[in-house]
């Protein structure tokens, strides 16, 4: 993934046969997963956002490339709040890139015929996101279920979310608390500012579960980097962890900006409602918005 402690898919996987069709491999892997499910063990392995929704039959959205390609999430983002009309000259259709082979392949039918338009970008962004996360590894995807299902049935798995499944399968991490301190970088806010100290005091009460929860919440995953937090990666490499001031209503939601593993927080009148806004916001996953 985007984040480099992700994983999903490659579209290329063929070149590595060997003799054995490829995707053998994607089918054993799901087997291992769901194997590993079934017997309770956990696994140093975490998969992208909409690896797990597939897992779960749940729809895509474009935010999910996120973990994919932070670069691409952005340009998608920026298409969908700007006018775009005389900037862009788009058609219903992708690249698709195979060892430096190029070739087009429509997003809908006729799509190379069809003009990006500001009425209709909605769509594109959607299309093009799915092509990237679903189309472009589809057979891929395909085996890794085949293989997780024969295991664990589809409806077993219907009561979770894709985070709650990310957690079940790889598990808790511990995580030091100190060692997020120490690299946490501020904006709007200061180290002694009573918002933070108050955070770092709630995080030292939370439960484990919750814990992974917030660094989900922030960064896209609950891993933490083997070297700890002074090595999370965000859109361009290297990126802290941060807490911005969101100069909002304090009856709003924290939000996150999860390529730059940024966390906003208006400045609320006391520690408990930091406490059960924050709660809500990393149980509830309203990543992005800050709607109760």
């Amino acid at each position: 993934g985007g984040n480099g402690v992700t994983f999903q898919p490659n579209p290329n996987s063929m070149i590595q046969n060997e003799g054995v069709d490829h995707l053998q491999y994607f089918k054993f892997v799901g087997r291992f997963v769901a194997k590993a499910l079934v017997d309770g063990q956990i696994l140093d392995a975490y998969f992208t956002r909409s690896l797990y929704k597939h897992l779960l039959g749940e729809p895509l959205s474009y935010e999910d490339i996120e973990a994919v390609d932070p670069d691409y999430f952005k340009n998608l983002k920026w298409m969908l709040e700007n006018d775009i009309e005389g900037v862009l000259e788009l058609t219903f259709t992708a690249e698709a890139d195979y060892f430096d082979k190029k070739s087009v392949v429509e997003l809908k039918p006729g799509g190379a015929k069809i003009s990006v338009t500001n009425e209709n970008k909605a769509e594109y962004v959607n299309l093009v996101a799915k092509h990237r996360m679903t189309n472009a590894i589809e057979s891929q995807i395909k085996a890794f279920l085949e293989g997780f299902w024969e295991l664990i049935g589809k409806d077993l798995l219907n009561i979770f979310t894709e985070k709650e499944l990310e957690l079940i399968i790889s598990g808790t991490p511990d995580y030091d608390i100190g060692d997020l301190k120490q690299n946490t970088e501020y904006t709007g806010y200061f180290p002694s500012s009573k918002v933070v100290l108050w955070f770092w005091e709630i995080l030292n009460e939370l439960k484990r579960e919750d814990m992974a929860r917030l660094v989900q919440f922030v960064t896209g995953t609950s891993k933490v980097p083997l070297e700890g937090f002074k090595s999370l990666q965000g859109v361009s490499g290297p990126q802290k962890f941060q807490i911005h001031k969101a100069f909002v209503s304090t009856e709003l939601l924290p939000t996150s900006h999860t390529c730059f593993n940024q966390l906003d927080i208006p400045e609320y009148e006391t520690k408990e409602k930091l406490r059960e806004r924050l709660l809500v916001a990393i149980r509830e996953g309203a990543q992005g918005f800050g709607f109760v």
